[in-house]
């Protein structure tokens, strides 16, 4: 009998700065919706914001999308890095200019360490590019070991980032 997975919701960060980087992160959205046994179920406004880490590079714009699927962790992990590849996705340094990058963020509260998935995401908890957009979508969310976002965006309230659109 073939086994049955409990349906999970997923958020999943979307960020780019090459190539038009808004058409790159709505294509992106869409694609995710197309992943299978997932669906999208809410989109954040799209965030212009200034880079991290390296920061002699052009702005990012950045969104949340929220999904409800069947997939693993490491299963929806793998159709990430697809639709990034389908983007031209290059990984030659950290932090550096990317056309498409797509982060798993959450995953129905779980919390795994494992070579290549970390969950929640590294980081996000101190980054606006990612709270911003997902204290939009999910206002109520909390990450685990960290707290709520809505209180951790106070605590990145210095970041820059501005929306640039506005979905409804």
């Amino acid at each position: 009998m073939p086994r049955i997975r409990r349906l999970q919701t997923a958020h999943v960060g979307l960020g780019s700065n090459l190539e038009d980087p808004a058409r790159q992160v709505r294509q992106g959205i869409e694609e995710l919706g197309r992943l299978p046994r997932t669906r999208l179920t809410a989109r954040s406004s799209l965030y212009r914001t200034a880079p991290v880490g390296k920061l002699d590079q052009p702005d990012f714009v950045n969104a949340v999308a929220v999904l409800e699927t069947e997939l693993s962790a490491r299963e929806l992990l793998q159709g990430l890095l697809a639709v990034e590849a389908r983007h031209g996705r290059v990984r030659t340094e950290p932090n550096g200019p990317r056309t498409l990058d797509l982060d798993l963020l959450l995953l129905g509260g779980q919390v795994i360490h494992e070579p290549g998935l970390d969950l929640p995401h590294p980081r996000m908890h101190e980054r606006a590019f990612v709270l911003l957009p997902l204290a939009e979508v999910s206002p109520d969310a909390s990450i685990p070991g960290h707290g709520r976002v809505a209180d951790l965006l106070a605590r990145a309230a210095d970041q820059r980032a501005t929306r640039i659109d506005a979905e409804g």
